[in-house]
């Protein structure tokens, strides 16, 4: 459950950050891979890592995490909790 939050709060960050940049909320993704493109199209241009540090957290929190239950070990979960907030600061 923490890492389902964790990652819809990443969601949120970008979704408050599109919006910002003039997207409604009827344009903003619905998918995954829709969101991978407005990364790109929206928020690259200021920083090149957040697309790579969106695909770690997504396959981290969401699928590692949430689906499958992987990361138990408590220094991961704390170390992938920092990495959402740091993400999320700098998408804010």
């Amino acid at each position: 459950m923490l890492f389902s939050t964790a990652y819809l709060g990443i969601l949120e960050a970008i979704n408050e950050s599109l919006m910002k940049k003039g997207l409604t909320k009827k344009e903003l993704p619905k998918s995954v891979d829709a969101y991978r493109k407005a990364l790109q199209k929206h928020l690259t241009v200021r920083d090149g890592r957040i697309l790579r540090e969106f695909e770690k957290l997504y396959d981290a929190l969401h699928i590692a995490g949430y689906y499958r239950g992987l990361i138990y070990d408590t220094r991961a979960v704390k170390y992938y909790l920092q990495a959402a907030k740091e993400f999320i600061d700098r998408v804010e």
